[in-house]
C-alpha cells in the first residue's frame, strides 16, 4: 500500500461518522483470563449436569421393593448415595418414558454391611465409588483461589489504565475537559459587547503566540487572569475566544469538580491538572466558578487547616507559584463574586490581573444582538437598535435568549421571517414571563388594572426627567396583572436626584389612580411600593441625597461584610440615627407621592381616555398614548377583531382543501 493510500486510510478513521448512520455496536472482547474462568466453571458444572441427565431420584422404600422383585442390574455405592441401573425386567415393568438409571440417598451407619449382603444375595453387581481427590481439592482450594484472583483482576488490574494506583488513585485524576486547537474554535468575532476586556487580553494572546518577543526586554506576562462580572456576561465565552484566537489547547474545569468525598482529592486533582497543562504548553487553564474553592480562609465559624476546600486552594496557590517564566501556561478564572476571594489568590504573581466583564451598554447590546441574529432570518421591520434600547440591564445570555425565543415564536406562527413584534414579545417573555392571554379576569378587576396602568403611563409621559414611555398593557404576564414599559434613551451610570424623584412619582402613579377613580386601593401596588422604598433608602443611605443626614454613608461596608466579626443585620450607626434615616426615607416618599397626586388630579380627563383605550385595545404603544394625550381618537382594530379576522382567514384556507378532497364520479 502506498504512502498516500495510508494517509487516506488514517484520515478516514479519524473522520466522525455521518449523522444519518447508526453508530456501530460496541465490540466486547474477552481476554484469556475470562476464558479461563469460564472453562473452570464448565469443569465444575459439567459433571453435575451429566450426572443428573436421565437419572431418577427414588426413595428408600422403592429401592428395597425393586431389589426384592429382582429389577436392579447393578449399583455403585458412594458415601451417602447409591447410583444404579434397572435390568430389562425393571425397565419393562415401569413406564416407557421412565429413566433407566436411578439414585437413592442412604445412611451408611444404619444399613452399611447388611445392604451389601442383601445386594449380593439378589445377584446385583456391586461397585464402590472412588474418591475423587482432585475434585475435593478443586472445590476446597482451587475454586476459592480462582475467585480471589478474579476479584483482584476486576478491582485492581483492570483499573491500571486509569493511572498509577488503580481505581482508588483514579479519584485524584483531574476531571477537566480538553478542547484541542483542532476542534471548532471560538474567536473574538463571536464575542461582542466587551471591547475593553478584549483589548486587555490582547497581550496574553500575543505572548502565547510569540513568547520570545516579551523575553527580549525582560518582561513577564501575567500568570493568571481573573474575569469578574455578573452572570451571563460572557466570561466563559471570552476565555474560549482567547484560546481560539491564540490557537492553543483549552483545559476547562469547574471549581466544584475539584472537591470530592475523599479528603485530599481536590489537591491531587489540582496537581494533576497543572502537570498535564505544562506537558501540553502553550495552553490555557480555565477555572470556572473559582469562588467554590477560592473563598477567604478563616471566614465564618467553620473551617480550618484540614478543610478540603482550603487544601484545594493551597494547592492552587502553590502550583501558580511554581510557574517558570518559560512555562507558557496561562490560568484564567471566572467568578461573579470577586469580593469573597482570598487575597492570596488575587495578589500579584498569581491572579495579578483582574478584568471586569460588565453588563453590556447600549452599543454592546446592539452588537450582541447582531451576532446572534446572524443565525435567524429577520424581517424588514426588525430594528435591533430599538430592541437594544428597550433591554437595559440585560446580559448577553438574556439577549441570546430573546433572539432564540423570537425565532421559535415566528416558527410556530408559520412566518417567513422574524418580525419586530416577535422580538418585543420575546423580550417581555424573557424578563417578565409569558403573557396569560387565556386568563379570565373579572370586569371590576380588569377596570382596576386599567386605571392602575393608566396612572403609571400618564405620569411617565408627562414627566420630562423620567424615561420615555415604550408601551403599556393590561394583559397578565407572570405575576403581574399589567405592566408599563419604558424605553431609556441611554444607559445611566449616574442617577440624579431629579431622576430618582421622577422614578418615585412613576411608582406611585398606579396607587394614586386607584384612589381617585376606583374609591378603593388594591394589592397591585406591592412591587411599586417595594421599588420606591428601595430607591428612597438608597438615596438616603448611600448617595447622600438627604439634607438632614448630610454626606455620610450609612450603608454596609462591602469590604467587611464577609469578616467573622460583622454579624448579619448588625448596624454601624446608633438607634437615634436609624430613626432619622426612617424619617428621611418617609419624607422623600411623601414628597414624591404628593407631587404625583397633584399631576394626576390636573390631568384626570387624560387618564380617563387612556383607561378607556386600554380596556378596548388592551395594549398601547407610545404613539397611541401620545395621540390620546393630544385629544385624538385611535383608529385601529381591537384584539377581538384581529382574532375574528384570523379565524376567517383560517376558514378560507380550509375551503379549497375540502373541495379537493371530494372524489369525482365517473359516468
Amino acid at each position: 500500500m502506498s504512502k498516500s493510500q495510508n494517509e487516506k486510510l488514517n484520515l478516514s478513521r479519524r473522520e466522525p461518522k455521518s449523522k444519518g448512520k447508526k453508530p456501530p455496536l460496541p465490540n466486547y472482547k474477552r481476554g484469556p483470563f475470562n476464558w479461563l474462568m469460564l472453562g473452570a466453571l464448565a469443569l465444575i458444572l459439567l459433571p453435575m449436569l451429566l450426572r443428573g441427565w436421565n437419572v431418577e431420584n427414588i426413595n428408600w422404600d422403592d429401592f428395597i421393593r425393586y431389589l426384592e422383585n429382582g429389577q436392579i442390574e447393578s449399583v455403585e455405592i458412594g458415601d451417602t448415595k447409591i447410583t444404579g441401573k434397572f435390568n430389562q425386567q425393571g425397565i419393562e415393568s415401569r413406564d416407557k418414558k421412565a429413566s433407566t438409571s436411578f439414585t437413592v440417598d442412604y445412611k451408611p451407619e444404619v444399613v452399611g454391611e447388611r445392604l451389601v449382603e442383601k445386594l449380593e444375595q439378589s445377584g446385583v453387581e456391586v461397585k464402590f465409588a472412588k474418591q475423587h481427590i482432585w475434585l475435593v481439592m478443586l472445590m476446597q482450594w482451587i475454586f476459592p483461589l480462582l475467585l480471589l484472583v478474579g476479584l483482584f483482576y476486576f478491582m485492581f488490574a483492570r483499573n491500571l489504565r486509569s493511572g498509577p494506583g488503580g481505581m482508588l488513585m483514579s479519584f485524584g485524576r483531574s476531571k477537566h475537559r480538553l478542547q484541542s486547537k483542532d476542534k471548532a474554535k471560538v474567536t473574538f468575532n463571536d464575542v461582542a459587547g466587551v471591547e475593553e476586556a478584549k483589548e486587555e487580553v490582547a497581550e496574553i494572546i500575543e505572548f502565547l503566540k510569540n513568547p520570545k518577543k516579551f523575553q527580549r526586554l525582560g518582561g513577564r506576562i501575567p500568570r493568571g487572569v481573573l474575569l469578574v462580572g455578573p452572570p451571563g456576561c460572557g466570561k466563559t465565552l471570552l476565555a474560549k475566544a482567547i484560546a481560539g484566537q491564540a490557537d492553543v489547547p483549552f483545559f476547562s474545569i469547574s471549581g466544584s469538580d475539584f472537591v470530592e468525598m475523599f479528603v485530599g482529592v481536590g489537591a491531587s486533582r489540582v496537581r494533576d491538572l497543572f502537570k498535564q497543562a505544562k506537558d501540553n504548553s502553550p495552553c490555557i487553564i480555565f477555572l470556572d466558578e473559582v469562588d467554590a474553592i477560592g473563598r477567604k480562609r478563616g471566614a465564618g465559624f467553620v473551617g480550618g487547616g484540614h478543610d478540603e476546600r482550603e487544601q484545594t486552594l493551597n494547592a492552587i496557590l502553590v502550583e501558580m507559584d511554581g510557574f517558570d517564566t518559560n512555562d507558557q501556561v496561562i490560568v484564567i478564572a471566572a467568578t461573579n463574586r470577586g469580593d469573597i476571594l482570598d487575597r492570596a489568590l488575587t495578589r500579584p504573581g498569581r491572579f495579578d490581573r483582574q478584568i471586569f466583564v460588565p453588563l453590556p451598554d447600549l452599543k454592546g447590546r446592539a452588537d450582541i444582538l447582531k451576532v446572534h441574529a446572524k443565525k435567524v432570518k429577520l424581517g424588514p421591520n426588525a430594528n435591533l437598535e430599538r430592541l437594544a434600547r428597550g433591554t437595559p440591564m440585560f446580559s448577553g445570555a438574556d439577549l441570546a435568549a430573546i433572539i432564540n425565543e423570537a425565532a421559535l415564536a415566528a416558527t410556530m406562527a408559520n412566518k417567513d421571517f422574524v418580525e419586530m413584534a416577535d422580538l418585543e414579545e420575546a423580550r417581555d417573555k424573557v424578563r417578565w414571563g409569558r403573557a396569560k392571554k387565556s386568563r379570565v379576569m373579572d370586569q371590576k378587576e380588569r377596570e382596576t388594572t386599567a386605571y392602575h396602568e393608566a396612572g403609571h403611563t400618564l405620569v411617565q409621559s408627562l414627566l420630562k426627567e423620567a424615561d420615555p414611555l415604550h408601551k403599556v398593557s393590561i394583559i397578565p404576564r407572570g405575576p403581574m396583572g399589567g405592566a408599563t414599559f419604558a424605553l431609556p434613551e441611554k444607559d445611566r451610570t449616574i442617577f440624579t436626584k431629579r431622576y430618582c424623584m421622577a422614578l418615585l412619582q412613576v411608582c406611585f402613579g398606579g396607587r394614586i389612580a386607584e384612589e381617585l377613580f376606583c374609591d378603593d386601593i388594591s394589592s397591585g401596588a406591592q412591587s411599586d411600593i417595594q421599588q420606591a422604598t428601595k430607591i428612597a433608602r438608597q438615596m438616603v443611605l448611600t448617595w447622600g441625597m438627604s439634607e438632614q443626614l448630610g454626606l455620610i454613608s450609612y450603608g454596609p461596608d462591602e469590604g467587611l461584610k464577609d469578616m467573622t466579626f460583622v454579624m448579619p443585620g448588625e448596624k454601624e450607626y446608633s438607634e437615634k440615627t436609624a430613626e432619622a434615616i426612617d424619617g428621611e426615607v418617609k419624607k422623600i416618599i411623601n414628597e414624591a407621592y404628593k407631587e404625583a397626586k397633584e399631576l394626576i388630579e390636573a390631568n384626570k380627563d387624560k387618564l380617563e381616555r387612556i383607561t378607556k383605550a386600554l380596556l378596548k385595545y388592551e395594549t398601547l404603544d407610545a404613539d397611541d398614548v401620545q395621540l390620546i394625550l393630544e385629544g385624538s381618537e385611535l383608529n385601529k382594530p381591537t384584539v377581538s377583531e384581529l382574532l375574528a379576522a384570523e379565524q376567517e382567514k383560517d376558514k378560507e384556507n380550509e375551503k379549497p382543501k375540502a373541495k379537493k378532497a371530494k372524489p369525482k364520479l365517473k359516468t
